[in-house]
């Protein structure tokens, strides 16, 4: 068989705003703690203990993202990996489907009006993203990714003209 496989890994960039929410989670169990030992004892810190453990099971995950894009021939898959842990699938999608793939913020993209954003890039101001103009579930949809040379070549042998490297 001739299938072109290729799979690469972009971590994205902590952001201000998760340290900020982090910190207000502690302060939120510090405060539910000192509160629930004043009402309830003993029991307060076994609550406070259990809203910690969850916290740090389901909200700090979310804080350490990696995507993961996987191209087998011209479908492109992108699953988001938590704590280098747990993964979980966010879209899939044909890239010969698109309208347009250009650098972000380029002026190729100037005539398109997405109707939804998805961004799977980094977040790095100094990385080199594309957009992905593609139409899902009858909207206009803009898919932003970070893709590397290897990855751009995989894709331009697809789509040709429609991709423009800028």
């Amino acid at each position: 068989m001739n299938d072109a496989f290729y799979e690469q890994l972009v971590a994205r960039k902590s952001r201000p705003l998760d340290v900020v929410i982090r910190i207000l989670i502690i302060a939120a169990l510090a405060l539910v703690l000192v509160f629930s030992m004043l009402l309830l004892g003993f029991l307060g810190v076994i609550i406070t203990v259990v809203l910690a453990f969850l916290a740090y099971y389901f909200v700090f995950p979310k804080f350490n993202v990696e995507y993961e894009y996987t191209l087998l021939n011209h479908d492109m898959e992108v699953d988001a990996i938590y704590s280098k842990s747990k993964r979980k699938k966010l879209i899939t999608f044909d890239i010969q489907q698109a309208e347009i793939i250009a650098p972000k913020g380029s002026p190729r993209l100037n005539s398109q009006r997405p109707e939804k954003t998805m961004d799977f890039s980094s977040q790095d101001a100094n990385a080199k993203a594309y957009s992905i103009m593609i139409q899902m579930d009858q909207k206009n949809t803009c898919i932003i990714i970070e893709p590397d040379e290897t990855m751009l070549n995989h894709i331009k042998s697809w789509m040709g003209m429609k991709l423009y490297l800028d």
